[in-house]
């Protein structure tokens, strides 16, 4: 008898793909399953495996292995380590180095971690976000999830082929996917604008925003309304839900989650440094600008009593 938990065309552990064995499964997304497995040498990795819906569809299971091996060239301490990528059995799969822990698993269930620990995360998420922008490479899916955790408390970024796999397919062919995860998605990304890495900060924001106050700031079960959400209404600040948690630390995750791209750090770079001053305390960081109102307990970006604009419209 099958476990229940199991679809039918799911990998079972003791399936092997090339050289690894898998063992257990660690989670999944809408695309890819996540197993545990064991190399011929011994050694232990994360192999991400396609999903057959897609795997099935050449141009997507190409695009996914043609990313994936982009991926691995980006080598960073922050960035998930690629061994190989590869294709068996009609199952695209790529694997990685093995994590014990995610981000998300650290918060759940509405766990927060303390600032220091919180900042401490982010430096090492950052750090390869400014590698990643200088190479002109998006993430475009900044969560919880795809943060694990290094020994030294630094987050390691992981998932950058999935997203740039589907940004790509969406491009050639048409075709509609959703890039991004509703909770955390940019108000760009909400309107279907083009991307720059600012987006990446935006989603870094809503994901710092979570781990020190233990809620997203915009929540409803309707993406719709969501979507608008990030486009039009203000953040509350993070300190009427967390007092204890530092001014200085409260002005960057406020203008991270600026509208406007322009309103926000300029760049991952940009952001390191203030992160660098907050964790090292060399300066108060009061001179960080944050948006208008954005300190105010209203919540709506039109302000009480003023028109406010259509989200689709706003810039």
């Amino acid at each position: 008898m099958g476990n229940p938990g199991m679809s039918s065309d799911q990998p079972a552990p003791g399936q092997r793909l090339g050289p690894f064995t898998l063992e257990h499964l660690l989670g999944q997304g809408g695309f890819a399953w996540v197993f545990s497995a064991r190399r011929d040498d011994g050694k232990s990795f994360a192999v991400k495996v396609l999903k057959p819906r897609y795997a099935s569809d050449p141009p997507f299971e190409t695009r996914f292995r043609q990313e994936a091996a982009f991926a691995a060239q980006l080598q960073h301490p922050n960035i998930i380590h690629i061994e190989e990528v590869g294709a068996e059995g009609g199952l695209a799969y790529f694997a990685m180095d093995l994590y014990p822990e995610s981000l998300a698993g650290r918060l759940q269930p509405d766990a927060t971690l303390p600032e220091a620990a919180a900042v401490g995360v982010m430096l090492g998420v950052t750090a390869a976000l400014a590698f990643a922008h200088e190479r002109e490479v998006i993430h475009r899916d900044i969560k919880p999830d795809n943060i694990l955790l290094a020994p030294d408390g630094s987050g390691v970024l992981t998932d950058f082929g999935i997203a740039r796999a589907v940004s790509g397919y969406v491009q050639a062919t048409g075709f509609m996917m959703t890039i991004g995860t509703p909770a955390y998605i940019s108000p760009e990304q909400a309107q279907g604008r083009p991307l720059d890495g600012r987006t990446d900060l935006y989603s870094l924001g809503i994901t710092l925003y979570r781990t020190v106050t233990g809620e997203v700031p915009f929540k409803s079960r309707d993406w719709f309304e969501l979507a608008r959400m990030h486009v039009e209404d203000r953040p509350e600040p993070p300190r009427n839900r967390r007092p204890e948690l530092s001014k200085r630390l409260e002005r960057i995750i406020l203008r991270l989650l600026a509208k406007h791209p322009n309103d926000r750090y300029p760049s991952a770079t940009a952001l390191l440094e203030d992160l660098r001053d907050v964790a090292e305390r060399t300066r108060d960081t009061s001179d960080i600008p944050v948006p208008e109102g954005y300190l105010r307990d209203s919540k709506a970006v039109s302000g009480e009593g003023e028109e406010k604009k259509s989200w689709w419209k706003m810039w």
